[in-house]
């Protein structure tokens, strides 16, 4: 059903201009008819319906500089509101995400969250802390609130529905909007979500320091693929399918020193300094004491081009992106000091440090979610268990945060997490990792994760398993299926029936696993 057109609108597109809100000025209201538009500083996006733009800033504080945008379908609106959120440090709004949802009769918006910038940039950050809280909670929740006013304005009454789905930093943002903004959004998605930000760059720093203090601990990326091998010659197969996935990570007893070089040298083999390193980068941050502090990245997954030669060990010392993300989170927002050097980095002093400061600001891991389930809020956790820049683990340390806090019988009706054998960060990897998470429903409910959270809001019908694809080429179904699986509700996993096709998800069932549960 079509809620909203130019014809019923309260005010014409133009008329926006005028439009007063509190700490927002409106630079452009412009209608944009239907065909080819061209964002601000990015390609043009083709067959767009005609829609209402609107652009502007957000100044809570006197430092503030939040630009966004929101775009509403002149006609044939469905009612509801998309959310757009931001990967990195963001500093850019998301056109392309706001196209997508626009095409599909929902109105959107999205942000750069108050500065503008490359997503492993945060030289803004240095001296201005209440940019950094911009960034760290406000904009979304600024931009969510005034996007809604504008879509009011314009036709006549506000979103039925609002929906907010996103990945890594954008995962965190979804989790701060449950957790400290329980009204702004009815539905959310919390993809491999960067939530336990202090901690997470922490061990950030951690493996930067495990990999690079000593050159002769540092990982080539020609090594990677032995290290996959060798986790897959471990554990591949107890799931029992032998698929160059490890579906449950958690389970596996790998031991990095069987990689030891026994002779020379070679891509086949690590040297005990290599070795050491890799433990660590397994383990995960410690304490002087020896307690873990963050958990460790899981085995399986490492190699290819979203493994961990992009986020962990880089195409040479000091290009891996979380040395990006680590460094650029103490030197600017930490500490203000543009010649901090990360090589002086302890957990027991610094992370400290990074939680006094900037905890309450960056971290989204209260597990109280009482305000949001009480408004009927329904929310979606997934991770891929071969991401190489969030450690999976922390996915579900959430979760179960949540299930102690607040009761399994209180979690279950509004809360599901789904882990994602195979998948790296947000997709790609070796296992299935296409089910529909791209901000709004483009397929059926069984295999469109979007759909199903709208499903779950708006008729109360909880999500169960959703299958996951995996193509030949990348998101491209035209190019054929490889490989279909169930992802399973946490804790439950996908198990083989034990007869028919290993590719077909028709022949799994979830189960609940054996043993204990990832820690």
């Amino acid at each position: 059903m079509a809620f909203g057109s130019v014809a019923d609108a309260a005010t014409d597109c133009e008329g926006l201009a005028k439009l007063t809100l509190q700490g927002v000025a409106i630079h452009i209201a412009q209608a944009v008819p239907a065909g080819s538009f061209t964002p601000p500083g990015n390609p043009p996006i083709a067959n767009l319906p005609a829609f209402c733009r609107v652009a502007g800033v957000i100044r809570p504080t006197a430092d503030s500089n939040i630009q966004f945008e929101v775009w509403m379908p002149d006609a044939g609106w469905n009612g509801k509101f998309q959310g757009i959120g931001n990967g990195g440090f963001a500093g850019s709004i998301g056109f392309g995400a706001m196209a997508t949802a626009v095409i599909h009769g929902y109105a959107t918006a999205s942000t750069d969250t108050g500065h503008t910038g490359g997503v492993t940039d945060a030289t803004w950050a240095l001296g201005h802390p209440e940019k950094v809280a911009d960034f760290g909670y406000r904009a979304i929740h600024e931009t969510a609130e005034r996007s809604k006013a504008i879509m009011g304005a314009f036709y006549g009454h506000a979103p039925q529905r609002s929906y907010f789905s996103s990945c890594s930093n954008g995962g965190r943002q979804a989790l701060m909007e449950a957790q400290r903004f329980p009204a702004d959004y009815d539905g959310i998605i919390a993809g491999a979500p960067a939530n336990f930000w202090t901690h997470l760059l922490s061990a950030a720093l951690w493996d930067v320091q495990a990999t690079m203090l000593d050159p002769a601990s540092y990982i080539p990326a020609d090594k990677i693929p032995a290290i996959e091998s060798a986790t897959l010659a471990a554990c591949d197969a107890r799931d029992g399918v032998k698929d160059g996935v490890i579906d449950d990570p958690s389970r596996c007893q790998f031991d990095a020193s069987e990689l030891l070089c026994k002779g020379p040298d070679s891509n086949a083999c690590l040297t005990a300094p290599q070795v050491a390193a890799l433990k660590k980068i397994y383990s995960g941050p410690q304490s002087s004491k020896g307690a873990q502090v963050f958990p460790g990245y899981s085995v399986g997954g490492e190699a290819g081009g979203g493994g961990w030669p992009a986020w962990i060990t880089g195409a040479g010392p000091g290009k891996a992106l979380m040395y990006a993300f680590g460094t650029q989170f103490f030197t600017n927002m930490v500490y203000n000091n543009a010649a901090w050097d990360w090589r002086t980095f302890t957990v027991d002093r610094d992370m400290q440090t990074a939680d006094e400061k900037l905890a309450p600001v960056m971290n989204a891991t209260d597990p109280d979610l009482k305000k949001f389930k009480a408004r009927g809020g329904k929310l979606i956790l997934y991770h891929g268990w071969s991401d190489a820049a969030i450690p999976p683990v922390n996915a579900i340390r959430y979760y179960e945060s949540v299930v102690t806090k607040m009761g399994a019988k209180n979690t279950q009706p509004f809360v599901r997490l789904y882990m994602v054998p195979g998948m790296q960060h947000c997709g790609g990897g070796p296992g299935p990792y296409n089910f529909g998470q791209v901000s709004v429903p483009l397929g059926d409910a069984q295999h469109d994760m979007d759909a199903a959270l709208e499903r779950w809001v708006e008729q109360g019908i909880a999500p169960d398993s959703i299958i996951a694809t995996k193509y030949k080429t990348g998101a491209n179904p035209a190019s054929g299926v490889v490989r279909t699986r169930p992802l399973c509700a946490y804790p439950e996993v996908a198990h083989w029936k034990g007869s028919g096709s290993t590719d077909d998800a028709a022949n799994f069932e979830c189960v609940k696993p054996s043993g204990a549960a990832a820690k």
